[in-house]
């Protein structure tokens, strides 16, 4: 990585809002510390607002705003993978959203950046991801963005329908489907469901507190995804899409559910 690009990069990990330690930016760069103090140094000789305390890390101050941004064949690469992406598997208002992203970010490319035939080679087709599949995405992101309880009609793999009243934390996509993950106060546990197995949503005027949530719904399919390995180590994902993890907990609750309920 050139030097350049290396202050930079020091730049926007201290634009976070939180101290970053010299341990983390040397992890991060893949440098020495004395390396990473150095580079400190020089950004703040420049006018880099920069605050540092030993023991605690470097942070920047508020206020300080980056210069226009420029990428790299790569990562102009890398961005237009990801908005093929978001177009092609996710709902249509986000797709819009990426497109509009990419074509801000090559408005303001030199000439010799804005037409790459290998970035236009990146494909990537979405037929394997149905309408049906991605149709609720809108609503239940909005869902999750504010924190309200959502009452959906829902159909097992099996064919039994329910209703349930469920506090959505986060969209997960498995290669083929998209599920969600919330806590399901019928269950009074984490569940996973599938978005084509959605019948119906409704969001209701009534917010949950979900600090915390996602990251206790990843650790109980975490947790179902080490019991399955150790039930069956060979056997092959139990759902097209997904795995044995994310379709055992739809039917019944992880082996060491979460302490604290939300």
């Amino acid at each position: 990585m050139r030097r350049a690009d290396r202050l930079f990069q020091i730049v926007l990990l201290l634009d976070r809002g939180r101290a970053v330690t010299a341990r983390e930016l040397a992890d991060a760069l893949q440098v020495s510390e004395r390396t990473v103090y150095r580079d400190v140094a020089d950004l703040s000789r420049s006018g880099v607002p920069i605050s540092g305390e030993a023991g605690v890390g470097y942070l920047m101050r508020p206020g300080y705003r980056l210069p226009p941004l420029m990428f790299d064949a790569e990562e102009l690469a890398a961005l237009a993978l990801g908005s093929r992406m978001v177009r092609s598997w996710a709902d249509p208002a986000l797709g819009r959203a990426a497109e509009r992203a990419l074509l801000r970010i090559e408005s303001v490319l030199p000439g010799r950046l804005r037409h790459d035939p290998a970035r236009d080679a990146l494909l990537v087709p979405g037929f394997h991801v149905p309408d049906a599949m991605r149709a609720p995405m809108s609503a239940l992101r909005e869902c999750i963005s504010r924190q309200r309880r959502l009452r959906i009609a829902y159909t097992r793999a099996d064919g039994v329908a329910s209703e349930r009243t469920i506090q959505p934390v986060g969209l997960v996509f498995w290669g083929e489907t998209w599920t969600l993950g919330a806590w399901c106060e019928l269950r009074r546990d984490f569940r996973s469901f599938r978005l084509d197995r959605i019948a119906t949503l409704a969001p209701l005027d009534e917010h949950f507190d979900g600090s915390g949530m996602l990251a206790r719904y990843l650790q109980a399919v975490q947790t179902e995804r080490d019991a399955c390995r150790i039930e069956a180590p060979s056997s092959p994902p139990s759902s097209p899409g997904g795995d044995r993890a994310a379709a055992s907990m739809q039917e019944s609750p992880p082996h060491n559910p979460p302490t604290a309920f939300p």
